[in-house]
């Protein structure tokens, strides 16, 4: 039996969901992180168990053909990116067999009828051949700690650890978040401005939440504090507004929106209970281009909007056009968020409603539809499994939308939309095990698959979003 500490070579064969490479020796499996496909390496044993084991990757004998050079070299200690340092051609397929093999293994569907039924995934590449596989994301929170010399730094945490990697540069956000955090970081040195810390509970600045507008180049910062200190936040914001002239001179974006959000808590929520304004607007503003129109949408620290704007497009594009609108279609979209989806539906249905459990999510979409001269909307905050239940008289829903977040829908709701019949459910997951839980109750309630598209909305990192297609009548039931 392997021993921990055992140095072995191995040959990695497969990769788990989570992106571990897989390989054997004599038989005996290891999981083997930041390894890929097709590599032969030495790996120091880290855990055995009975039936298998885990290994750190320790040297690259022969490098896979799918192996390149990431871009971040605080990718290892991080974790977010897991597949970095794979081929962006190699991450695609890896992401696709991902959700082919969840919906096999563990919705226990054919095989062929998966394969028949799954459209090529979605890339981060555009028409003319430009990429977004790096700074796409629009939304990012920042830690604030100590390193082993008492210096304020923020970063991310390493992996399953809270431990900040000391870093203001991460590739996958947007770049003004390094001059954002830089500035931060300056004021709090040259104020003697203490970091939150985490044991004793004291220390100031905890978080740093920072959106952006894509479109409109809009920048909202969110300042989650451990003690209001008034004074301090606001010379803080004082700060920050200065960083404006150069915010758009370099990237010709501008910060429009700073807040504050108190957390006293000992808890691993980033955010306290509310937000309070210090300077400019409440919400900042985004421009979706989707279903043949450009739409605004207003968002707030607490608003959930998909984190990649660009990808995004395509994402609910493809559920648009999964939904089969002809103008004459009422349209029930669960979990509906700020409305997005929803909104984006309006123009091909007669009547689009939006359930959310979020109040300030329900605002901004009223808010939201206002803006965008959309009258064909209803908004209800409410549990979706709850309201329909109770009103399953008066719902008539030709097509019903579902974009649960990772957890994936309660059987509950599954339930309540199953009874409700519609014709067609357009299904969005952002995690492929639990939408293979899912479809496999729908189809056991006799709706059958039609079609399965993932999208890359993560580039280097092992998640990825799945578009599907049910309806009635002959089909796919597995």
């Amino acid at each position: 039996m392997y021993q921990k500490n055992d140095f072995l070579e191995i040959e990695i064969t497969d990769m788990s969901n989570e992106g571990e490479g897989i390989g054997k020796v004599d038989g005996f499996t290891f999981f083997v992180k930041d390894a890929i496909i097709g590599d032969k390496a030495t790996i120091r044993v880290t855990k055995v168990k009975k039936t298998y084991g885990y290994g750190r990757l320790e040297n690259i004998i022969v490098p896979s053909k799918d192996r390149i050079t990431g871009k971040c070299p605080y990718a290892r200690q991080c974790g977010g990116c897991q597949i970095q340092n794979m081929s962006y051609d190699a991450q695609l397929k890896f992401k696709e067999n991902k959700v082919k093999n969840n919906l096999i293994r563990l919705g226990g569907f054919d095989r062929e009828l998966i394969d028949s039924l799954t459209e090529p995934i979605i890339g981060a590449i555009d028409e003319q051949g430009n990429d977004y596989q790096f700074g796409y994301r629009n939304k990012a929170q920042f830690p604030f700690g100590k390193d082993k010399e008492n210096r304020v730094i923020t970063g991310f945490y390493a992996g399953r650890t809270h431990s900040i990697i000391s870093n203001t540069e991460c590739f996958l956000g947007v770049p003004e978040n390094k001059l954002i955090l830089e500035s931060i970081l300056q004021w709090m040195k040259d104020n003697r401005i203490s970091a939150y810390d985490e044991v004793s509970g004291s220390g100031f600045l905890r978080h740093t939440l920072i959106r952006k507008g894509f479109r409109t180049g809009e920048i909202m910062v969110c300042l989650v504090i451990n003690s209001p200190k008034m004074k301090a936040v606001e010379a803080l914001a004082d700060r920050l507004i200065s960083l404006n002239s150069k915010l758009k001179d370099i990237f010709g974006s501008r910060i429009e929106s700073i807040s504050f959000s108190t957390n006293t808590k000992n808890t691993n929520v980033i955010m306290g209970d509310n937000y309070s304004l210090i300077w400019g607007k409440e919400t900042i503003d985004d421009i979706m281009k989707v279903g043949g129109r450009e739409l605004k949408f207003s968002i707030s620290p607490l608003s959930f909007y998909q984190v990649n704007p660009i990808q995004v497009e395509k994402l609910y594009g493809t559920a648009i056009e999964y939904a089969g609108l002809t103008g004459k279609e009422e349209v029930w979209d669960l979990c509906c968020g700020i409305g997005t989806i929803t909104l984006a539906m309006a123009d091909h249905a007669k009547k689009v409603h939006g359930i959310e459990i979020v109040p300030e999510a329900i605002e901004d979409a009223i808010k939201n539809a206002k803006e965008n001269n959309i009258n064909n909307a209803k908004f209800i905050c409410a549990p979706a499994e709850e309201y329909l239940a109770e009103h399953a008289e008066d719902i008539s829903a030709d097509v019903i939308v579902m974009d649960p977040p990772r957890k994936g829908m309660d059987e509950k709701a599954l339930e309540v939309v199953a009874k409700t019949s519609p014709s067609r459910i357009v299904y969005v997951s952002c995690d492929s095990a639990t939408l293979a839980r899912d479809l496999r109750y729908l189809c056991d309630c006799g709706y059958e698959i039609r079609k399965i598209r993932p999208v890359d909305m993560f580039s280097q990192t092992v998640h990825v979003e799945t578009v599907c297609l049910l309806a009635s009548g002959p089909g796919g039931r597995g």
